[in-house]
Order: structure tokens, then sequence, then C-alpha cells
């Protein structure tokens, strides 16, 4: 297959690569350089996650970043970019149970970081918000499965959709986010072969995490793939780097070089 080359990512760009059985590549991204780097390899969307919060932040889950931190890592992360697509997550607490309140935090995000669409969790308990925004004009992809903001409630990370009642709601739901309008769904960690029969059913690209490789697309944590956090081991992590060798050894070797007097040398100077 001979992909089309795409100058530019739209959510109709998604559709047709959907049509074309053509592959969706997905990561996240935070900053400038990044995604400028991310942009320029050619990759589809740029999501920036609410994962942030773990990876840029520290803290043990995303719940506690801020719409204003989302805003200010969405805002570096548009200057970095020019063809993919760049959709942001909608923090915890900031469209939860209010439509009202959903409509403006995605209006927010949209004006004050150039984003090209948002990102929320969950299924009909937010299908009104789904709506409000996408009739205000702001694409929304949806995402179902495991849903990191809703860890407490469910209290594991486990593999979702295991039993009939929560494949029945998955299925559900995913025709509701559809009629919806949402552009696009993100399946996180539920069994393969679900994955895939979902997928088939809608006309929606469904992007993938830990869900098989019978759907639309793939996404995975930037700093994971590329080896930066050594800790978090799922199973549907492929590590593609080993940064955190790689800059542990780049800066061991310039602790060195300075200790020794070994930097900078004569043509590093300036006369």
């Amino acid at each position: 297959m001979n992909p089309k080359k795409y100058t530019k990512i739209t959510t109709h760009s998604l559709q047709e690569m959907k049509k074309n059985g053509e592959k969706i590549a997905m990561l996240t991204a935070y900053d400038y350089s990044f995604a400028k780097l991310l942009d320029t390899a050619n990759i589809d969307i740029i999501l920036v996650g609410d994962s942030a919060s773990n990876v840029m932040a520290g803290h043990e889950t995303t719940l506690p970043i801020t719409l204003d931190e989302m805003i200010y890592h969405a805002k570096s992360v548009i200057k970095g970019i020019n063809r993919c697509l760049v959709v942001v997550d909608l923090p915890f607490g900031s469209y939860q149970g209010n439509s009202k309140k959903a409509l403006e935090s995605s209006i927010r995000i949209m004006k004050e970081s150039g984003a090209h669409a948002v990102k929320l969790e969950g299924g009909a308990e937010v299908e009104d918000s789904i709506k409000r925004i996408i009739d205000s004009g702001v694409p929304v992809m949806g995402h179902l499965g495991l849903t990191p903001q809703s860890i407490y409630k469910f209290g594991t990370y486990t593999v979702r959709a295991k039993q009939n009642e929560e494949v029945e709601k998955l299925k559900s739901d995913i025709i509701k986010l559809e009629k919806a309008g949402c552009f696009a769904v993100v399946l996180e960690k539920i069994p393969a072969k679900l994955a895939a029969e979902i997928t088939k059913s809608v006309n929606i690209p469904i992007i993938g995490i830990g869900a098989g490789s019978q759907v639309d697309g793939q996404v995975l944590v930037m700093h994971d793939m590329l080896g930066m956090n050594m800790t978090f081991n799922p199973r549907f992590l492929r590590r593609y780097s080993n940064l955190s060798d790689i800059v542990n050894k780049a800066v061991s070797n310039y602790i060195s070089d300075v200790k020794n007097n070994l930097f900078p040398n004569s043509e590093e100077e300036y006369d």
C-alpha cells in the first residue's frame, strides 16, 4: 500500500486514512522541542496529554494537572508543528458533570493555545458535554476503556471490559460518541478481540493503547516509548530507544570532562 501523502493532517484526513486502511500514528508531546522533532518525523497526531501530570510534573496520577497548565503545554507544542493534528486533553475537573463548564474549558484551550481539537474521557455520562462542545465548532476525540482520570473509582489500572456488563456499556458508549459527533476515539487497555469488533462497528477512527493491532491507529506516551521512563512496564509498551541510558552516559561524560578540565578545550574557546 502506498499511503497518501498529507501536507496537513486534519480530522478529515483521519477519516480518509481509516477508509483507506492506512494506520494512524499518534504520540504525546508537551513542549516545543519534542513537538518539532515528532512533526518533522511525520507523526499524524500529537496528543498534549494529561499524562504531563505524570511525566512532566511528577504526580502519581493525571488528576492534579490544571487547565492553565494544559494550555501552557499546548501553546508550546503548537509552536513546534507544521503538519500534524494537535489534540489536547481536557483535564480532570474541567468538564465532568457540567456541559457549560466543558464548553468554556474547550474554548479556552482552542483560543489560548491554537490547538486543533480536545479529548475527554467517558461515554454516556459526558454525552451532553460532547454535543455542546462540537456544536460550538470544536472537534472532540473520545476516550473509553481504561480512563485514567477515574483511577480512584476503579482502584486499579487493570484491563477493562472483561465482564459482560462492561462490554455492553463500552459498545453502547462507542455508538453514543460516534452519534454525538466525535471524530475519533481512543480505546485504552481492553481485550484485542473486543477492540477489533468495535473498530469494525463504527465509521470513525479508533486509536488503541493496549487494545491490540486491529484498530485504526496506535498511541503511546512519548516518554515511555523513548525509554525516558524505565519504571513503567505494561505489556502494551514497546520501547524504541533507551534515552534514559543515553542521557545518563552523556551527562556522566560531561561531568567527567568538567572535573578533569577537558571541557572546554582550546577549539571551544574564544580569542
